[in-house]
């Protein structure tokens, strides 16, 4: 077999994900402390666990419908509504998906076609770029800068829109930066986008880790749900990244074209990681509060401790990572993160595995 003539070019040319070049990179190593992942070192909620371990000794293992059970999808509308202000009918706008990872590819897949363009704001997680590409869209870099907290302004939004724009992810609270957009910040880019016909990906896996403030959807704000795909999910907010579960919200026209992508591709998500999920929406604000806490006190810490000894960090204001600046060794991200991992036996995540915007930056997970 002649596999460079059989295989597809375009996923030929997609690059690893440096977060997992360097997760792997300890594999069969007990001497290295890792700071890499983004997967909380808490376990599920003993009683989300044990709602699905009941549903299994009860035999509910069976296919779901496509979109998820009606029971989960009506907790989903309440929770939406009751945390965030956002009102979707939970049988037409609500799609439970296998993680947010599924709900993002989702949502690209059912807008972009090949020549499309996608502003992706970076620093930022892996995932949009590639997507982009498989679809045959054509992915465009915004770089956010640290003078700007690592937000997205509305003149750099307005500077990257050309006839060919599609979509603009909007990663916040944002990995790795841990950066937030508030909503006086986000109205100048709702303000950008009036009179175009381009959507918008709102990634709110962290919506529930912010430090301050609570999160503020783009899809609450006027006129915006209608151009708004919010993808959300369990495994950062519940600590539920194995049951990998999570829920896209959109207009329903929008929802019709996501559902047939899921229909082909995935049939539906895990029975038993619904039925625990029920469970998590319905009885789970204390858990989010206490490892809410947990985390806002190693984010201080640790921001505190990175710029005493002279490594200058942001301080983030969501989500469980810093991005400090390590341009004062002198090092690229990479040659510094491999520097430490084999000198200083710990992990983390250089800032170029999120875009070029990352050089001379790097992600710990506090999580």
């Amino acid at each position: 077999m002649d596999y460079n003539k059989l295989l597809s070019k375009t996923v030929v040319d997609i690059k690893p994900s440096g977060i997992r070049k360097f997760f792997d990179l300890l594999s069969g190593r007990d001497d290295v402390i890792s700071l890499t992942v983004g997967q909380p070192d808490f376990a599920t909620p003993w009683h989300v666990r044990e709602t699905g371990i009941i549903s299994l000794e009860r035999g509910y293992t069976y296919y779901t419908s496509n979109a998820g059970t009606v029971p989960l999808r009506n907790e989903l509308g309440a929770y939406m509504k009751r945390r965030f202000g956002l009102s979707y009918d939970p049988l037409t706008e609500i799609t439970v998906t296998v993680g947010g990872s599924e709900a993002i590819d989702l949502a690209i897949r059912a807008i972009i076609e090949p020549g499309d363009e996608v502003i992706i704001p970076q620093p930022s997680f892996v995932c949009y770029e590639p997507i982009t590409r498989l679809c045959g869209g054509v992915p465009v870099p915004v770089r956010t800068l640290p003078e700007n907290d690592f937000k997205l302004t509305a003149e750099q939004l307005t500077a990257a829109i050309t006839p060919r724009t599609k979509l603009l992810v909007l990663p916040f609270p944002n990995n790795p930066t841990g950066a937030v957009m508030t909503r006086d910040e986000l109205l100048p880019v709702c303000k950008a986008l009036e009179g175009t016909n381009i959507a918008v990906l709102s990634d709110e896996i962290y919506s529930e880790l912010t430090y301050g403030a609570r999160h503020t959807s783009i899809a609450a704000l006027p006129g915006m749900k209608e151009r708004t795909i919010v993808v959300n999910g369990f495994s950062k907010a519940y600590a539920m990244t194995g049951w990998r579960l999570g829920f896209v919200l959109a207009p329903a026209p929008l929802t019709k074209q996501m559902l047939k992508i899921h229909q082909y591709a995935i049939m539906c998500a895990p029975t038993t990681s619904q039925l625990a999920a029920v469970e998590a929406l319905k009885n789970g604000d204390k858990d989010i509060e206490m490892m809410r806490a947990e985390y806002d006190r190693r984010r201080k810490y640790i921001v505190e401790e990175l710029n005493r000894i002279g490594i200058p960090c942001f301080e983030p204001k969501g989500a469980f990572y810093v991005f400090p600046n390590i341009g004062v060794f002198g090092l690229s991200s990479d040659e510094f993160c491999e520097k430490l991992l084999n000198e200083g036996k710990v992990a983390i995540v250089p800032g170029t595995a999120f875009g070029e915007g990352g050089e001379g930056f790097a992600r710990i997970s506090y999580a």
